[in-house]
């Protein structure tokens, strides 16, 4: 059975899989401080994650980096797929390092020592929109070469002639069964004239 993703794909489904498969491993229990920590960073930027209690929190975000580290490291999961969980995943991400203050230099998108490490998380917004594209490219059907479409046309010709030259043949074969009937009525004729003479 064919695996839904190329050889081209692997490498980079593997570095961004591992690398937030382990991430939200780390998560998984963390301490009360730890949990108040992410989430007052994230409600910075998300307001509406206010609503949501940080162990909570930290236990949907932890859960979250886990399924689609998971994904990632599945050859089963198509890369389109996995592809858009990881753009989507990266890109709050980003979104927290573009709306943080602190995080990026005044009237530029370069970062501040702080903001470095949010920064860096651009790799995996390239690495995601690369997948989505080469999953959908890799998975059209290729165009026919141009002397696949030469031998095409060719094979086309060459039928439709066999099929004129079947014509042909089957044409002449009625006309000389017909003629080959009419014979054989004279024949009949001329011999019950001859009897009864």
């Amino acid at each position: 059975m064919r695996l839904p993703i190329t050889a081209s794909e692997i490498a980079p489904r593997i570095a961004t899989g591992a690398f937030i498969l382990n991430s939200g491993l780390g998560k998984r229990g963390v301490d009360d401080a730890t949990a108040a920590g992410l989430h007052g960073f994230a409600t910075g930027t998300y307001p509406f994650l206010s609503k949501v209690q940080p162990k909570t929190f930290a236990k949907a975000l932890s859960t979250t980096e886990i399924v689609i580290g998971a994904a990632l490291l599945t050859p089963f999961v198509p890369t389109v797929l996995a592809g858009a969980a990881l753009t989507g995943f990266s890109a709050g991400l980003l979104g927290l390092y573009l709306r943080t203050p602190g995080m990026r230099k005044e009237g530029s998108i370069a970062p501040t020592q702080e903001g470095l490490t949010i920064s860096k998380d651009v790799w995996m917004t390239g690495i995601g929109i690369g997948l989505i594209t080469q999953g959908i490219v890799d998975r059209q059907p290729a165009a026919p070469s141009k002397p696949a479409r030469r031998a095409g046309r060719k094979a086309e010709t060459r039928a439709a002639q066999r099929a004129k030259a079947h014509r042909k043949l089957a044409k002449a074969e009625a006309q000389a069964a017909k003629r080959a009937a009419k014979a054989n009525a004279r024949a009949d004729a001329k011999t019950r004239d001859a009897v009864a003479a």
